[in-house]
């Protein structure tokens, strides 16, 4: 049977059926509502909608969301959309749809997505990585997501940034409370940050790779230092992890040759005398969100 994956973003929701090929039969998407009620009301209009324009009854159904379940209290926790916190999610939501939906964060999503059928397919293990607004990762081992005891599995954006240069301590502030964690560094935001601290020009991300596009210096420099510390915070996921494959995803992994540059230089950051990790930009792109949260459900 077909599933069903919702993808709940900041700004939109989007509901799609997942046919047994991969392929996306019925896909719709709305403007995210504010309030924490309306979220899930919206979100069972639109699925109730989708199926109905495929023809089917109630489908397997998947939820990708930012934050994560706290397997103990089951409420979200650490979510950018704060009406989430606090919130029963998974619950409220199969109270809403009449049946079990299953729930993990949208980079785990993005992760079991780019695994089983993207850039990671036929891969043993995959780590997915998201750089966006902000940094997050997922871990699929053998065709199945990698949660951990605490549901943070794949939390490399709250790591800190490894072999910090004197002028890189303590580092920027978080948002987790912490300094010089790798979201801190190597999200979109902390990009134009950086940029504006080197220059005091205020760029954002995409303006900075396009002037390093067009060859101004100070925007390829400000690139060259986002890359050199990328490559080394990958360099602490090999090292743990040792993944087959790393897929980049989110606005950031659209730099032209940005995986061949980070995959040259993380040969000198991990500890292997031969790199055999491979990075890859993603396949299935903003899509990946919601077709992982379908494969949350397994064939």
């Amino acid at each position: 049977m077909p599933r069903l994956g919702i993808d709940l973003g900041g700004t939109k929701i989007e509901a799609a059926i997942l046919e047994d090929d991969g392929a996306i039969s019925v896909r719709e998407r709305i403007a995210t509502p504010r309030g924490y009620d309306e979220k899930i009301a919206a979100m069972a209009q639109l699925v109730h909608g989708v199926e109905a324009r495929r023809g089917l009854g109630a489908l397997s159904t998947g939820l990708g969301h930012p934050g994560s379940h706290n397997p103990r209290s089951g409420l979200m926790r650490n979510a950018n959309s704060t009406a989430l916190n606090g919130r029963a999610l998974r619950q409220d939501v199969s109270a809403a749809l009449d049946r079990e939906v299953r729930c993990a964060n949208d980079a785990n999503c993005f992760a079991l997505s780019e695994a089983r059928d993207g850039a990671g397919e036929g891969a043993a293990s995959v780590f997915g990585v998201i750089l966006g607004t902000g940094v997050g990762g997922g871990l699929v081992i053998g065709g199945a997501l990698v949660s951990g005891a605490d549901g943070n599995a794949g939390e490399w954006g709250h790591t800190a940034l490894p072999w910090p240069s004197r002028d890189e301590i303590p580092g920027p502030a978080c948002h987790c409370g912490l300094s010089g964690c790798v979201e801190a560094w190597c999200s979109g935001p902390a990009l134009a940050r950086d940029h504006a601290r080197t220059t005091g020009q205020s760029l954002t991300a995409d303006a900075i790779a396009a002037a390093a596009a067009a060859g101004e210096p100070q925007a390829r420099e400000s690139l060259a230092r986002h890359e050199a510390r990328l490559a080394r915070a990958l360099a602490s996921v090999v090292n743990i992890v040792d993944p087959q494959v790393i897929v980049l995803g989110g606005g950031l992994s659209n730099l032209p040759g940005l995986p061949e540059r980070l995959e040259a230089a993380l040969a000198r950051w991990a500890f292997t005398d031969e790199l055999v990790t491979r990075i890859r930009r993603n396949r299935h792109g903003d899509s990946s969100g919601v077709r992982g949260a379908a494969w949350l459900w397994p064939a």
